[in-house]
């Protein structure tokens, strides 16, 4: 079976090596904070919060602890504020190991598209994340392999407008996870249980090498 979101986000988690400062996109990227006990990995949110916890249990929610996605969150041990200055020159400056972003697309040479569509009620515009491209040391994709409709959003050239160029190194999707490299393109690292490789390839709009 495919991996559900939340499976997708420990499969992802369980990537991110001790002592990273990583951060996490709007949607299914917040997720990782939840599967990464044990490890220490710093969480950082561009509205100046660096250490986020995991998702708070149902009735301890701290309406004044928010994530910039406006969810609510908790704090690691340690956990600061800075102001959103400092807290963009953290990502400008290339301090965040590892940035984790949702997308609509993403081509095989890694240019990654995820502005909103304005097809629904989510956040305007493309927030932080242009910086997040440019800024962060790496930066791994979390979607879904298909579009509801079915469509493939891993592609040979975005048709959406591009966040940014040639960023994104790895995707992870409910059907596999995937390498984005530059000589050979979108290379399977590993499927889900139960999906074959022609399964992916068949609902992928580009090429999916082996090694």
């Amino acid at each position: 079976m495919p991996f559900t979101r939340d499976q997708m986000a420990a499969r992802l988690g369980a990537d991110v090596p001790e002592g990273w400062c990583v951060n996490l996109g709007i949607g299914i990227p917040t997720m990782v904070a939840n599967h990464v006990q044990g490890k220490e990995v710093i969480f950082q949110s561009e509205n100046g919060v660096i250490g986020m916890g995991p998702a708070p249990a149902k009735g301890a929610e701290d309406p004044w602890l928010i994530n910039a996605g406006k969810q609510l969150i908790t704090l690691a041990k340690g956990a600061s504020f800075v102001g959103h200055a400092d807290s963009f020159a953290m990502i400008r400056g290339g301090h965040i190991d590892l940035c984790v972003l949702g997308a609509f697309e993403v081509a095989e040479n890694g240019d990654l598209a995820n502005w909103a569509t304005s097809e629904n009620d989510t956040a305007p515009a493309v927030g932080g994340a242009m910086d997040l491209a440019a800024g962060a040391k790496r930066l791994w994709v979390i979607m879904e392999h298909t579009t509801k409709d079915g469509r493939p959003k891993l592609v040979e050239r975005c048709g959406y407008p591009l966040t940014g160029l040639a960023c994104v190194r790895r995707v992870y999707t409910n059907l596999a996870v995937i390498d984005v490299l530059p000589e050979k393109g979108f290379v399977l690292v590993d499927l889900a249980p139960g999906v074959t490789l022609d399964e992916v390839r068949a609902k992928s709009g580009a090429a999916i090498h082996t090694n």
